[in-house]
């Protein structure tokens, strides 16, 4: 290893070893010293090492002939590929190091159990690959090699020698391949036309796709064959006939044989769709069953899609321009075809034909265009199957960025007609069906910003109509609008202009939309009641909330001086249609107002979902007016909003006196509510949501909130509500407080949140009464549901006991969380799950006959699961176990019958050789 060895002593030194030492003889420590020393003398000498030319590649070769032990493989290995890479002379004896690499091919080396060297056979098998292709030289001797053991009997020698093959054509020229290409192409179609294996199929399709990439580089001078032109004559000459086959049995292996040659350069593509593409759209039109069609189909559309990796073609170069008619034809046709799944085909064909167009410049004509709208808007509207509906409109919405003066011309227009048609010979349910499919369509097509102009305003002005129509189902006809807003909202954010575009857009219609229902709540009781109805209300909160998420600051700051001051002193200025019959004051007192006050949810929507750096305008009057609004209503879908809007913004405060202040008096509200009062449940979902915004935080409060929380766990009337809010802490929540509207959420806050409270938990539960010990499980279930599985390991063996002891409590949200926490540690913990297993067995087919169809369902699925411990503890219980599971055999519910086979099958296997 010293760096500072007089000249020649580094050639002496391997001269001797060379000479006098016998390598292989010594141990296995002393022969990777002696690799070791050649490494180092490699990296710090090579000059003087080149200096003996062909002699040191001879000697190396002596040193490692006969080696065995993986650990000095991986070593010499490295040596090879270093005497390739730095071009150290190989003289005459460059298939003797060929020899003594290849001699390890294919690797069969399997680790010994606990092995402390941690080598495993990928290493050895990636390692002799990097040698075996390093070099062209060792080609002549390489491919006769790799055909050979490309017909072997197994697997894993088939799979490394393709994978071989694959990594050597990266180097390869066609010099060293025209001697072995018909080999080669012989073993590859043998294996694609007879394996059994998808493993050994692809491996084949990727060797094949190498060396048509391979032939594809080689440059052409005048006297010197075309192989790659004569190779795929061969693949062409032996797939093509297949293609025609009335049985179609090996049609899919000729298809993908043609479509890997034909993707490795834009020349073969050319060679190999000149010849097959007029072929497949002939029996296209010879076999009349859809099926049939089917197949043909899908191989059309896989070259198709090959297209698409070249880029822009030049006009007389195109294949696909000379059949566009033909091509086009068998689409369109297959769109109408009454087989649904010869339909989804060919929506997929339209997909690809309409993506091709910029790459190949007047592939569809604009009367093509607009069939293609056509056809998309009939399969859209009035396709019974709604596979080829959903199907058709997500079509639409990829191909509308392409064509958006197309679709905004033709397909909107149309969808708006059929929206706003009255029809009275349908049924109702026909017409809602109908009606809800161009709400869906509509949002599919909203993938331009000229299109989203022309889409939002139909989907407003629908919003408009149901909500003054009094007919039923109204309420939920609203929400399906809201979510075809949702799906545009989402589908505009990173787009800046049609971000805002949208915002200003639909945020003050859906707001004055609001308050003009809250005001005739409160004047004329029967108008506009369904948009204040609590899943309305719900819809619009992912509407308001997607279209604010991505507004740039300046532009969120405009918007927040306008809906800020609506809320607290009635400005409605900025609302459309704003002459409204009284004046709107959510945050005063009166029983009138009632109907105002629920439009705090739409507040919290537009409020929370502001980037942090956004200042809010009168934001402490806001937080107090929240603040009371929360503690003192008497219906809940306010309190709760309001306690919601509360905890978001105080998530996002700066840390300092105004925080602190605002988190006092919070304190102080809601200590009293929690004691006494009719309010105490308002008081405990305040206390919720504010403890959840500062442990999200890392709040030095959460703590004194968290204990106050955990002491209502003891509570005869708060204590399950309580327990059931620890989920509400651990839990993603939907709305507000997560990362997607900018929450401050700090990682491993769950962790923290455990390592805190789950000791308090414990104890808390062992020093409880019987009446309210449920409560601590459940809440310590909901904490250990959420944690990260990896954590949740490691303290498994302090909890199991715990765990175990929940499972026989009789509240059936402990049941079914406990079981859902206990399911993957069976699968994660095996070791310490064995130390119960008797406990387990009897809790779990207990609760196989629990009242309730979900914990039914935990209980076997926990049972299935059991069946990956060690088999030696699980073989006394396995004939107990099938007999109790004959049980939810006959159980009435379908989904439990399912889970009752699955595990009952396994148990039955259990033991069972090869398992």
């Amino acid at each position: 290893m010293c760096e500072v060895l007089a000249p020649g002593l580094a050639v002496s030194v391997l001269k001797a070893i060379f000479q006098e030492v016998h390598v292989q003889s010594l141990l296995q420590l002393d022969r990777h010293t002696v690799y070791s020393i050649i490494t180092n003398f490699m990296g710090t000498r090579e000059e003087e090492l080149k200096g003996l030319g062909a002699d040191f590649t001879f000697g190396f070769i002596q040193v490692m002939d006969g080696e065995k032990d993986p650990r000095n493989l991986l070593v010499a290995f490295q040596i090879v590929r270093d005497l390739i890479a730095k071009n150290y002379a190989l003289g005459p004896f460059v298939e003797e190091l060929f020899e003594v690499t290849s001699c390890y091919f294919p690797i069969d080396f399997t680790p010994p159990p606990n092995d402390p060297h941690g080598i495993q056979r990928e290493d050895l098998i990636l390692s002799l690959r990097a040698v075996l292709a390093s070099t062209p030289q060792f080609a002549e001797f390489l491919l006769p090699l790799l055909i050979e053991k490309m017909d072997s009997d197994l697997q894993s020698a088939k799979l490394d020698s393709l994978q071989t093959l694959t990594a050597c054509c990266a180097i390869y020229g066609q010099k060293e391949l025209q001697e072995f290409l018909p080999s080669l192409w012989s073993s590859l179609r043998r294996e694609v036309f007879q394996t059994a294996s998808e493993k050994v199929e692809a491996e084949c399709l990727a060797a094949l796709h190498a060396l048509s990439a391979c032939l594809s580089r080689s440059v052409l001078s005048s006297d010197t064959e075309d192989l790659l032109d004569s190779f795929l004559s061969s693949i062409l000459q032996d797939c093509r006939h297949h293609l025609c086959e009335p049985d179609m049995k090996l049609v899919w292996p000729s298809a993908k044989l043609l479509q890997a040659a034909a993707g490795a350069s834009l020349r073969a593509y050319h060679r190999v769709t000149h010849s097959v593409l007029p072929l497949l759209l002939e029996q296209y039109t010879k076999h009349p069953q859809s099926s049939q069609r089917r197949t043909i189909l899908e191989m059309l559309l896989g070259f198709l899609e090959l297209q698409q990796k070249w880029g822009h073609v030049e006009e007389d170069e195109s294949t696909l321009l000379s059949l566009q008619a033909p091509v086009c034809s068998v689409v369109f046709s297959a769109l109408t075809d009454p087989s649904v799944q010869l339909q989804l085909v060919g929506i997929r064909a339209l997909t690809v034909l309409g993506s091709l167009q910029a790459l190949v410049p007047g592939f569809l004509s604009p009367s093509d265009l607009e069939l293609v709208v056509d056809h998309l808007v009939r399969l859209t509207l009035h396709e019974e199957d709604s596979q080829s509906s959903e199907a058709a409109m997500e079509a639409a919405g990829s191909l509308a960025p392409t064509y958006p003066e197309v679709f905004s011309g033709r397909m909107v227009p149309r969808l708006e007609e059929e929206l706003q048609a009255e029809r009275e010979e349908e049924s109702f349910r026909d017409h809602c069906s109908l009606r809800q499919r161009c709400l869906q369509a509509l949002a599919a097509v909203s993938t331009h910003t000229s299109i989203v102009r022309e889409t939002v305003p139909v989907l407003l002005q629908h919003l408009r109509k149901v909500q003054k129509g009094s007919e039923a189902g109204s309420a939920q006809d609203l929400v399906s609008v809201c979510q075809s807003l949702h799906r545009v909202a989402l589908q505009c954010q990173q787009d800046a202009e049609g971000c805002w575009y949208y915002h200003q857009t639909v945020v003050p219609c859906l707001l004055a939309m609001a308050v003009q229902a809250a005001m005739q709540e409160s004047t004329q009781p029967l108008l506009g009641k369904a948009l204040l109805e609590e899943e309305v209300l719900a819809a619009m909160i992912p509407v308001i909330s997607a279209a604010t998420t991505h507004l740039s600051p300046e532009l969120a700051a405009q918007s927040v001086s306008h809906v800020v001051p609506l809320f607290l002193d009635g400005e409605v200025s900025f609302l459309p249609q704003n002459s409204f019959p009284c004046s709107f004051q959510p945050f005063e007192d009166g029983e009138c107002l009632e109907a105002q006050r629920r439009l705090v949810a739409l507040l919290m929507a537009f409020v929370c979902s502001l980037p942090r750096n956004v200042a809010i305008p009168q934001q402490e009057r806001l937080l107090r007016e929240l603040l009371a609004l929360s503690c003192s209503c008497n219906c809940p879908f306010t309190a709760t909003t309001a306690a919601k809007c509360f905890a978001g913004l105080v998530n996002k405060h700066p840390a300092g006196q105004q925080l602190d202040e605002i988190l006092q008096l919070a304190v102080n509200r809601m200590e009293p509510g929690l004691t006494e009062g009719p309010r105490r449940t308002q008081a405990l979902t305040l206390l919720l949501w504010v403890t959840k915004a500062l442990v999200l935080r890392y709040h030095p409060l959460s703590s004194h909130l968290t204990d106050k929380l955990l002491g209502l766990l003891s509570d005869a009337e708060l204590g399950p509500a309580a327990a059931d809010g620890f989920s509400l802490l651990m839990a993603e929540s939907p709305d507000v407080l997560h990362k997607g509207c900018h929450a401050d959420v700090r990682i491993m806050f769950r962790q923290r949140f455990f390592t805190d409270n789950v000791p308090k938990l414990v104890q808390g539960f062992h020093g409880a009464g019987p009446d309210v010990k449920a409560n601590y499980l459940k809440g310590l279930s909901h904490v250990l549901n959420h944690l990260p599985k990896p954590v949740l390991v490691t303290e498994l063996p302090t909890l199991l006991s715990l765990l175990l002891e929940a499972l026989s409590c009789s509240d059936r949200v402990v049941q079914l969380s406990t079981l859902s926490c206990l399911q993957p540690l069976l699968l994660e913990a095996p070791q310490i799950m064995s130390l119960h297993v008797d406990t387990l067995v009897t809790k779990f087919l207990s609760l196989t006959s629990s009242p309730t169809m979900a914990v039914r369902i935990a209980a076997l699925r926990c049972a299935h699961a059991l069946t990956s411990l060690p088999t030696t503890v699980l073989l006394p219980y396995k004939a107990r176990v099938i007999r109790a599971l004959a049980k939810p055999l006959d159980d009435k519910k379908r989904l439990v019958r399912k889970e009752a086979v699955a595990a009952r099958g396994e148990w039955f296997l259990l033991g069972s050789p090869g398992r």
